[in-house]
């Protein structure tokens, strides 16, 4: 558990064209509780306050950030497991990776910082799997080969 300084604020620019809307965070001293979830190549800092549900990822609201309905109930899944929808307020930092790994890395890091709050709920998030990181990556490619594992065609003579 943490203590968030007085004034903060969270603010992105975004080009407007793309009809996203600025959203800024006021917090006041308040404390928070913190977790960092991962999934391929994608990080999420996430920070659970008491509140009334809103998410907020990179200064978007969530709904506008992730558009497809997978993504959307991805990130959420943690909350309604642990019947915390509309408990707690979510400002969540991600980087790295595609949509799918940031929806991932979100709700990672959702479930550990509700650990954080109630260490009772950790054999339900165990159940759901949402504790384990997924550690699949892709794979490098070879010398030799023309992706990780697709070798050119044989050729006989």
């Amino acid at each position: 558990m943490s203590v968030i300084p007085t004034h903060i604020r969270l603010k992105q620019r975004l080009p407007q064209e793309k009809g996203i809307k600025e959203v800024r965070v006021y917090m006041e001293k308040q404390t928070y509780f913190r977790g960092t979830g991962k999934r391929k190549t994608a990080v999420a800092q996430v920070r659970l306050t008491p509140g009334d549900g809103a998410i907020i990822i990179n200064g978007v609201l969530y709904e506008e950030r992730f558009p497809r309905l997978e993504h959307r109930q991805a990130i959420l899944r943690p909350l309604l497991v642990t019947d915390n929808v509309g408990k707690y307020n979510a400002v969540v930092k991600v980087a790295g990776g595609g949509i799918s790994g940031q929806s991932d890395a979100i709700s990672h890091g959702i479930a550990r910082a509700l650990l954080r709050v109630d260490e009772n709920l950790k054999p339900i998030l165990r159940q759901n799997g949402l504790l384990t990181r997924d550690s699949r990556v892709k794979e490098r490619k070879k010398a030799g080969l023309k992706r990780a594992r697709k070798a050119p065609q044989y050729t006989k003579r």
